[in-house]
């Protein structure tokens, strides 16, 4: 049998302390200091271990961020010099949707490239905003082959770039009488892209499109960022254009195997001149999920022309674009979906999703609203120890020095979290009794959504709902 794809992974020690959710007081002036053997020394976690060269620079009470909360060293300790608090700098990093939990499991994933684990199980509401109001089928789980990671079946987690012809047909000796382009595939249905926020520090880049290389997928990446030494990742790299300025970039176009353009009225016309300047080109178009353009219809109208890829994207909650009242990216990707499948063409062309991907679920829910693959942006910041603190977009420093991290280092980061969320789609790929992402892709009967749940269960008791619930 072939090698399963798998992403490799190296625990990679974060350079900074990560900012926990609990700490540990210690009030050292009330220390007895005659104990026989110290509840310091009894962590189970090393805690004060790990932060013993630490205690000669910090002022008292000294704050202990990585507590695990197990409570022994409050319990155990004679003079009760030990207190547990939430840690003030918690609360003010991320924002209301990137929220300190999601930095937090985000950076134990990136660190150890192992799946986080709660012993305390669920504590967050039954329904939540955006991909929080959209539950997965798990009917599958009791099947002994079915267990994702450790499952003897395979479960195909690639998807494909380029467009797919619309028909088959055959010549009378059976060969194809019809022209078959080469097929783009990636062996995962993650991309990075380039944040719109953050340092944008040649090792930052370097670091992400090193991963991107070594787990096999691309990037999307400005074509004016494109410094000459990053060449050498030529077919990891998809160049963002747009339609006055494509021309000035031949030489990256000719090693890149898929470019992606900006949206514009007309933008139809220059896809022959691009496809000409590198004949296997793939060509993507990157369509922003405005309330000012009807997003469907340009889909549908694109999907007619000669391109292969429709990329569409929200902001990085995930909301539509210039609204008063967005929409979640959820449902826009299901209207989309549902036009070209209306127009025959859904299955030539592909759907990539950005906006609101921070957690692994969140591949897989985007892929049972329409789209094909994603394209993840903060979390790959994220991973390299960001804290989304917003200090960068004031001209202040980095409190983790993102300007100067080793790309073999924050590569390694970054590959982690790969590893971790592609394991996460695997559980959650088994557990539905799916062998292939590609599978996955608009089968809303493997979801529950809570506002078709609401309707269904309490409209004919209490009447609809008249203001629709905020899940954006």
């Amino acid at each position: 049998m072939p090698q399963k794809y798998n992403i490799s992974t190296n625990a990679a020690p974060p350079r900074f302390y990560p900012v926990g959710k609990y700490s540990t007081i210690e009030f050292r002036e009330n220390c007895a200091g005659s104990c026989k053997e110290c509840v310091k020394n009894k962590c189970v976690y090393d805690i004060f271990k790990d932060n013993y060269l630490h205690m000669s620079k910090m002022e008292e009470p000294e704050y202990l961020y990585t507590c695990n909360s197990c409570f022994r060293c409050i319990q155990e300790c004679t003079k009760g010099i030990f207190s547990r608090v939430v840690n003030p700098e918690y609360r003010e990093i991320g924002d209301a949707y990137w929220t300190p939990d999601v930095l937090n499991r985000t950076w134990y994933q990136a660190h150890t490239g192992g799946i986080p684990v709660s012993g305390a199980g669920y504590r967050g509401p039954f329904v939540g905003k955006g991909f929080d109001s959209m539950w997965t089928d798990m009917s599958e789980i009791v099947r002994p082959t079915r267990d994702g990671i450790h499952g003897r079946e395979y479960i195909n987690t690639c998807i494909e770039l380029s467009r797919r012809p619309e028909r088959l047909a055959f010549k009378e000796d059976g060969s194809l009488d019809v022209e078959v382009k080469p097929i783009l595939e990636i062996p995962l249905p993650i991309l990075f892209q380039q944040p719109d926020f953050g340092i944008y520090s040649k090792g930052v880049l370097l670091s992400m499109l090193t991963a991107a290389q070594t787990i096999g997928t691309k990037m999307f990446l400005k074509a004016a960022d494109v410094y000459e030494d990053m060449m050498c990742f030529g077919k990891s790299i998809i160049p963002l254009v747009k339609k006055e300025n494509f021309e000035n970039y031949p030489k990256l176009l000719s090693l890149v195997d898929m470019v992606e353009i900006e949206y514009e009225p007309g933008i139809e016309k220059t896809f022959g001149t691009l496809k000409a300047m590198n004949k296997d080109l793939v060509v993507s178009v990157g369509i922003p999920l405005s309330a000012d353009l009807d997003y469907a219809k340009i889909c549908v109208d694109l999907s007619k022309a000669d391109m292969d890829t429709l990329h569409v994207y929200a902001d990085s909650q995930g909301r539509e674009l210039n609204s008063d009242t967005p929409r979640f990216i959820k449902d826009m990707l299901r209207d989309i979906h549902l036009a070209l499948v209306d127009a025959a063409t859904r299955q030539q062309i592909n759907i990539l999703a950005s906006g609101g991907i921070c957690m692994a679920e969140h591949v897989n829910k985007s892929i049972i609203c329409g789209a094909d693959g994603v394209a993840i942006d903060l979390s790959l910041l994220v991973a390299m120890e960001c804290r989304l603190c917003g200090r960068c977009m004031n001209d202040l420093s980095c409190p983790v020095e993102l300007e100067s991290i080793d790309p073999e280092y924050g590569s390694n980061r970054i590959t982690n979290l790969m590893g971790a969320w592609r394991n996460q789609m695997l559980e959650m790929l088994g557990a539905m009794g799916l062998r292939e992402a590609r599978r996955l892709r608009g089968e809303v009967g493997r979801s529950m959504w809570f506002e078709d749940l609401e309707k269904e269960s309490f409209a004919p008791i209490f009447g609809e709902r008249k203001v629709s619930i905020d899940v954006g």
